[in-house]
């Protein structure tokens, strides 16, 4: 496999796995119930949480199968930074940088506390990657364009 080939399966790889960890983290507020997730909205002080909760439930699960897929990557790209950002901001960033902070120790293993900012940054700086060199050659949207663009 020539270095050009590496580099358009790359942009798969990251698409898979970013856009894989917001359909993850999206169905699991959806499996809870997002009236839940909308709880800890309301306990950071944020407007409407209950509606914010499904709306943050609704861009993770398809804006992490848009990426998956490779469809609308720039655009979805916009809210799901805007929404790592409320939450390493909201959440976070008190717990500083590390997502794993070990607070102790037991006979069954260490014992782990909230998480700190980095994976946000890490998602952030993912998304905007795809978000300016797009999906790459192996991609729905790009197939779906050269199918229905007339020749």
């Amino acid at each position: 496999m020539g270095r050009a080939e590496q580099k358009r399966w790359a942009l798969v790889a990251l698409r898979v796995v970013v856009g894989g960890g917001f359909i993850v983290h999206g169905l699991a507020k959806w499996n809870r119930g997002p009236a839940k997730f909308g709880n800890l909205l309301h306990v950071l002080g944020v407007p409407a949480p209950v509606p914010t909760a499904w709306l943050v439930t609704l861009l993770e699960v398809f804006g992490g199968v848009a990426i998956v897929a490779g469809v609308l990557v720039a655009l979805v790209s916009i809210p799901l930074i805007a929404s790592m950002l409320v939450a390493m901001f909201t959440v976070h960033w008190r717990y500083g940088f590390s997502s794993i902070n070990t607070i102790g120790l037991t006979d069954s293993g260490p014992v782990f506390g909230p998480p700190g900012y980095e994976i946000d940054l890490l998602y952030i700086a993912s998304l905007i990657v795809l978000a300016r060199l797009g999906p790459g050659p192996y991609a729905l949207g790009v197939w779906l364009r050269g199918r229905f663009t007339p020749r």
